[in-house]
């Protein structure tokens, strides 16, 4: 297989790992849009760099967080254009208006972290494991583990404000 065709099998595999990282990152549809592009920009100049000595969803979810961290970061964005010919992600958006409160006051209160604590947060509700997290962001699993203790406490004082 080309290299472009796997590029493209592994962005398709895990649009929603992009998609994901992208709104907890961003708000509006093309702030989303435009960090999904430069995750996607910064995986392609990356790619001959992985060397499977990690799951490819690790692999993405480094990047994808570093990418959004990075740029968030910059006083003044810069979007870079990339030709992403044969991609396209599928922008889903689901909506629960059982819980569509809940999940709001969660979310504002997640968004009043900061950038680390926001990171550790989507990993861990993605299921990730302390050593996944501590793996992908770079710090130690024990510091992972505090961490996590800490932002759960800080989100459960925000909602009970409410």
């Amino acid at each position: 297989m080309r290299k472009e065709e796997e590029f493209i099998a592994l962005i398709h595999a895990h649009q929603g790992l992009i998609f994901k990282i992208a709104s907890f990152y961003t708000s509006s549809k093309e702030e989303k849009e435009d960090l999904s592009q430069e995750i996607i920009y910064q995986v392609w100049k990356s790619f001959d760099l992985f060397q499977n000595n990690s799951k490819p969803s690790t692999w993405l979810y480094r990047i994808g967080m570093n990418t959004a961290i990075t740029q968030l970061n910059k006083s003044k964005r810069k979007v870079t254009a990339v030709p992403l010919d044969g991609i396209q992600l599928q922008w889903i958006e689901e909506t629960d208006s059982e819980s569509e409160e809940k999940l709001s006051q969660l979310y504002a209160e997640i968004k009043k972290l900061n950038l680390l604590d926001k990171g550790i947060v989507l990993l861990f509700l993605e299921a990730k494991s302390h050593e996944e997290i501590s793996d992908i962001l770079g710090i130690s699993v024990s510091n992972v583990g505090t961490r996590l203790s800490r932002i759960k406490e800080k989100l459960r004082k925000g909602i009970h404000t409410h």
